[in-house]
């Protein structure tokens, strides 16, 4: 599994318990130092994780919005735990990330990859929809 992919893979399973025990605060630095200790030894950058992790919750205000703006048929807590952190790390690389480091294209990509890895039977669907939008959306705006 290419490096990139494993850090978003432990960033997706670090939100989803933090977000699975109600969001606890200063959990999640210590819930993300656990896992990758578990699921990434060896990884070469460990610090991607954390800025994944770190970015996505300092915009979490934001990204939710803008999740229930794109999905407005389905409110923040009544998406599947999974879906709506796989969603909320795919548009912190969308909007807030690097482009340059993760084009646009690249986080939709591996977002509906880890939907399809840690989701359900319509989750990469999902996720494609939604982030279709909002990069449908950004692209008028440019």
């Amino acid at each position: 599994m290419a490096s990139r992919h494993l850090s978003r893979s432990i960033t997706i399973q670090s939100l989803y318990e933090w977000d699975f025990y109600g969001k606890p605060s200063g959990k999640i630095d210590s819930i993300t130092e656990k896992n990758i200790k578990e699921f990434g030894p060896g990884l070469e950058d460990s610090n991607f994780v954390r800025k994944l992790v770190s970015g996505t919750i300092k915009h979490l205000p934001q990204i939710d919005k803008i999740i229930e703006e794109a999905a407005p048929e389905w409110p923040i807590d009544q998406i599947t735990i999974i879906d709506r952190n796989v969603l909320r790390v795919g548009l912190y690389e969308l909007l807030f990330g690097s482009k340059e480091e993760v084009p646009p294209k690249v986080a939709i990509n591996e977002a509906i990859e880890l939907a399809k890895t840690f989701g359900g039977e319509n989750s990469g669907k999902f996720i494609n929809g939604v982030l279709g939008t909002v990069f449908k959306q950004i692209e008028k705006t440019i």
